[in-house]
């Protein structure tokens, strides 16, 4: 099978660069943008915001004659995206394979690709994740507040809770370790996966001595729930966010509305994800021929889901993508969804992403705006996102807590020895298990599964890149590259490789 590469128009690059501190951060920076999108709802044209030691001082309209520190001239700002739900723990190994227990790879094969997925989702625009999952997160989380590792900022629950055979005192004590071990919520399963049919795991009495163990010691819970009951039994704890919901009913979403819980449904990237990528799952787990055909049945059902949701009055719908391995660095493509889709209006699909995402992590006082006091994570786009939701595909700029990711620089010619090298393939639709650039001008793509092929390849003037094949048809794409990672862009259709060790 020859690897999907894209063979539609072009779209301008994304920028894949070393993270650079702003000059003179006890100073005030200021940053002038044509487009404001504030992330609670609202939308200024011609403004500058003004950021000093990392934090925003002030939103003003640009006097005239003011040189801005960074001028992002036609360019629309709003704040860095939140995805309330990713798991930036799952990868592929060097066999193109999900990475799982004893497959040969390594502890530090793990913080590398953790790290690489770390770095690929923040110049996506997500500067915050709230990752449901991993005890590994903490060291990660770590590095990344150290400056250590460019990351989004990573809010973890350690290990979920998913043993149905634990009595009420042995999970109320599961959530007073987790609190001592330094998660910043709880993650339970309280149904079965869709590829098991989604059915209740855990009871109510369970539930119960979850949630209200969680709200004794400060922590949040979220749930993994697929089915109406076990979405009504996370209603009854008295949890506070329900994941997925793909059998959810009228009834349970206007009780969540009520009682003022978050919900997280996902409009298609999760399962399109594992579809697309089905070789380097197949057989792993739960992923079986059952298994995917279930992922198949439920994509109608989640965009039904997710009609009810949008059509349950009062009920908060933050944006959560599940993003695992495939999917990371194109976060955007479930708002993409959202708004084309499931009909969400552009705006609501980013206030879902910004400010509701923070209010959901109880941190809407550090995130998700842009507002004075707030942290300066900010993002820039090429056009308007809240007219037209593909904007968010082109993202130029990346800004968190006072340091530049991605700079709207367009590049010059970039030297062909730059890609030089064997990459590994990591996240997109239908990923390669890697990609070798030899200087003779060849580049072998492996598939994961079924025969290699080679094509011919030529750097062109800024940052264009033009593969030919056997037959002599020829692909243009869009890339950037750095030491770590290498990205081809082509309308929204993006591959993304890291430099094999």
């Amino acid at each position: 099978m020859r690897p999907r590469l894209p063979l539609i128009p072009l779209v301008s690059f994304v920028s894949l660069m070393t993270a650079s501190t702003l000059p003179a951060q006890s100073s005030p920076i200021t940053i002038h943008a044509a487009r404001l999108l504030d992330g609670r709802g609202h939308a200024r044209d011609n403004v500058i915001v003004t950021v000093r030691d990392g934090r925003i001082v002030s939103v003003e309209a640009a006097a005239r004659g003011v040189t801005p520190t960074l001028e992002l001239h036609d360019l629309t700002l709003l704040p860095g995206l939140i995805d309330v739900h990713a798991h930036v723990a799952w990868y592929f190994n060097a066999k193109g394979r999900l990475h799982e227990p004893n497959d040969g790879d390594t502890p530090d094969d793990m913080r590398v690709a953790m790290e690489d997925n770390a770095w690929a989702t923040l110049l996506g625009g997500v500067t915050t994740i709230q990752s449901p999952g991993s005890p590994e997160d903490k060291a990660l989380r770590t590095r990344i507040d150290a400056g250590q590792v460019p990351g989004p900022h990573v809010v973890t629950s350690l290990q979920p809770i998913s043993n149905p055979r634990l009595t009420v005192d042995q999970l109320r004590q599961i959530v007073r370790t987790r609190k001592d071990e330094g998660a910043d919520f709880i993650k339970v399963f309280a149904s079965a996966s869709i590829r098991d049919g989604g059915t209740p795991t855990l009871s109510a009495e369970q539930m119960h001595a979850i949630c209200g163990e969680a709200r004794a010691v400060g922590l949040r819970v979220l749930v993994h729930a697929h089915s109406a009951e076990s979405m009504q039994r996370s209603i009854d704890a008295g949890c506070t966010q329900v994941e997925h919901g793909v059998f959810a009913t009228d009834a349970v979403l206007r009780q969540m509305a009520d009682r003022g819980m978050f919900f997280d449904p996902q409009c298609s990237l999760v399962f399109r994800n594992y579809l697309d990528n089905r070789p380097s799952y197949q057989g792993i787990g739960n992923y079986t021929d059952e298994g995917f055909a279930a992922m198949e049945r439920a994509l109608p059902l989640a965009l039904d889901a997710f009609h009810k949701a949008l059509a349950t009055k009062g009920l908060a719908i933050v944006f959560g993508t599940d993003a695992v391995a495939g999917a990371h660095g194109r976060n955007v493509e479930e708002m993409v969804c959202r708004a084309q889709a499931a009909g969400q209006s552009p705006m609501d699909v980013i206030v879902s992403a910004t400010s509701l995402a923070a209010r959901s992590l109880g941190r809407e006082h550090e995130v998700g705006s842009v507002a004075p006091g707030l942290q300066a994570d900010l993002i820039a786009v090429e056009g308007d996102p809240s007219r037209d939701i593909t904007a968010l595909r082109r993202i130029r700029f990346v800004l968190k807590g006072g340091t530049v990711y991605m700079s709207p620089t367009q590049p010059g010619t970039v030297s062909a020895d730059a890609l030089v090298g064997a990459w590994r393939g990591m996240s997109g639709a239908h990923i390669p298990l890697g990609m070798d650039f030899s200087r003779d001008g060849t580049v072998v793509v492996h598939a994961v599964s079924g025969p290699d092929s080679t094509m011919r390849y030529a750097v062109k003037p800024g940052g264009q890149l033009v593969l030919t094949d056997a037959a002599g048809a020829t692909r243009n794409v869009t890339f950037r590259v750095n030491d770590r990672l290498l990205t081809l862009d082509a309308d929204g259709d993006r591959l993304i490789l890291r430099r094999a060790p």
